[in-house]
């Protein structure tokens, strides 16, 4: 009988860890997003976690009725879960939860892409967030509002 390890040696079987109570679902809803045509990554670091929970990455995959029938629903799933597989070894950062939510590109767009955009998810939920600018009416250097209405030359 041949065991599991000779049958395959080039492909090692990574472990992911998963996100399993909507607790921890909802959790990874508060922390950082990124959207993208066949995905939307939500990411948070986790603060309570063990240390050797710490170590690892876990991954919780969803994908909502309005996708689609059930087929298509854990087809979308599966894709995804492929991808994290795939991907999650070199991008994944440990100590984080990590929520992929299937869109209508997950299950119609080539698997090339959708390891490409979580790729790229991957790096965008963690890099520093941009500031943002403050509206025209904090800023200094701004002009003051010009009147409304039909003020006649040279009155305000």
């Amino acid at each position: 009988m041949i065991g599991r390890e000779s049958a395959c040696p080039a492909s090692p079987v990574t472990a992911i860890g998963r996100l399993k109570t909507r607790d921890e679902f909802l959790r990874a809803r508060d922390g950082t997003r990124f959207a993208a045509p066949t995905l939307v990554l939500q990411a948070i670091r986790r603060e309570e976690a063990a240390e050797a929970e710490r170590e690892s990455a876990r991954f919780g995959f969803t994908a909502t009725k309005s996708l689609g029938g059930a087929v298509v629903r854990n087809r979308a799933r599966r894709r995804l879960k492929e991808a994290v597989r795939l991907v999650a070894p070199k991008h994944a950062t440990p100590g984080y939860d990590y929520v992929l939510i299937a869109r209508a590109g997950t299950v119609q767009r080539p698997f090339a892409e959708i390891t490409r955009d979580l790729e790229r998810a991957l790096a965008k939920v963690h890099q520093a967030p941009r500031p943002r600018r403050a509206p025209n009416s904090l800023r200094r250097d701004s002009q003051p509002p010009l009147p409304r209405g039909r003020a006649k030359h040279g009155q305000q």
